[in-house]
């Protein structure tokens, strides 16, 4: 089994230092959120349930105008 021995805490630790010397400290933030918000998307368009508007809605404060 070649996949089960892939992913070591040595070889994610050698991914991981890989990326921060590729991106830098600067742009590994905003990558790492567009990674998430990515996964979030996918997973959210897999399922059958309809989408949560509360979520997207809760970042805008509701008394913007007032």
């Amino acid at each position: 089994m070649i996949a089960h021995d892939i992913f070591q805490p040595l070889h994610l630790l050698l991914i991981l230092l890989a990326v921060l010397i590729v991106l830098g400290p600067k742009r590994l933030p905003d990558a790492s959120r567009a990674v998430g918000r990515s996964i979030r998307e996918f997973r959210s368009a897999t399922t059958l349930d309809p989408p949560a508007k509360a979520a997207a809605d809760s970042s805008e404060p509701a008394d913007r105008g007032a």
